[in-house]
């Protein structure tokens, strides 16, 4: 993937329409502090632009999602003061629709049965030379029908370079059949994958920007594609840079000294806001805030693009 960055200027396509961010989290363990800075991220930039802010649940999987975590995500955000508009849209009571526009793909002739294990990959798949990533050779793609069997289903991937302008990165441009393979759209389960739901979910609820971390880049143009193939007009996509722990690694919900539930014993609101801000270049230091008093100063020219490493003197107190 190249990229050059530009600034959020460069990316504007003047749409007239009203400006709509959502927070789309996975209700499968408590929220760390990555996922806050995701959710204040995406609800200033909207709220900047006098948007609207959803808050989308995505529960689509069944094994690992769980009611009682989605209610402690919503009481967290609450207690933030990131208030969304509307009603949270579940995922799990949206399979029908799903369902509607995945037979749209299958239509088109763009999508054939994976019957490959996760070990069949791991041996058959070569690391792409820039970062590791395995790009699925398609070795389904001509094989014939095994009833009985199950399998997952695969969109074919475009030989073409898609091409997109982040509203942080700046310029980007992918060729999904080379950089990334053909995807999964449906799980062996049966659940529905993510590169399917949230493309249908952005464009049924009027989501115009996507703001997320910088490990979903590569997702960008794999949703643009299957938006594009559903005759949906992309949303404008905006990631921002990692928390990592001192060790370079990305925040995760085992992090637990930095979930929301150890967070809420040693900071109040406006100190946990304020922490983050100043880790984001949004103010200069640490002093309490509420994320209403950052509106009016927000701009993404001030996030970094490089990640943000956490050591302990920068979030203990």
């Amino acid at each position: 993937m190249q990229q050059t960055a530009k600034t959020p200027s460069d990316c504007a396509d003047g749409a007239a329409t009203t400006p709509t961010g959502r927070f789309a989290p996975s209700p499968t363990g408590r929220m760390h502090l990555g996922n806050v800075l995701s959710a204040l991220l995406s609800w200033l930039s909207a709220r900047r632009q006098g948007g609207r802010w959803l808050l989308r649940i995505e529960d689509i999987d069944p094994q690992r999602s769980h009611r009682d975590y989605a209610l402690r995500l919503m009481d967290d955000l609450q207690w933030l003061g990131l208030e969304w508009d509307g009603e949270p849209l579940w995922q799990s009571r949206r399979g029908d629709i799903y369902e509607h526009y995945y037979r749209r793909l299958q239509a088109q002739g763009l999508t054939y049965p994976c019957y490959c294990s996760r070990a069949d990959l791991m041996a058959t798949q070569a690391p792409h030379e820039s970062d590791g990533r395995r790009v699925y050779p398609g070795t389904c793609r001509h094989r014939p029908p095994q009833p009985g069997r199950a399998a997952a289903t695969r969109l074919v991937a475009a030989d073409e370079e898609i091409a997109f302008c982040d509203g942080h990165y700046g310029e980007q441009r992918v060729n999904l059949a080379r950089e990334v393979g053909d995807f999964i759209i449906r799980r062996k389960d049966g659940a529905w994958a993510y590169q399917l739901a949230v493309v249908v979910d952005d464009a049924l609820t009027g989501v115009t920007e996507v703001v997320r971390g910088r490990d979903l880049l590569l997702s960008s143009p794999q949703q643009i594609y299957v938006a594009r193939l559903l005759g949906f007009t992309p949303p404008r996509y905006i990631h921002f840079p990692l928390l990592c722990n001192a060790a370079g690694q990305r925040l995760s919900k085992r992090d637990s000294s930095l979930d929301m539930g150890s967070l809420r014993q040693r900071y109040a609101a406006p100190e946990l806001i304020g922490l983050l801000a100043r880790l984001s270049g949004l103010q200069p230091d640490r002093t309490p805030v509420t994320p209403q008093q950052l509106v009016a100063t927000f701009d993404w020219s001030r996030i970094p693009t490089a990640d943000i490493i956490l050591t302990a003197p920068s979030y203990h107190q």
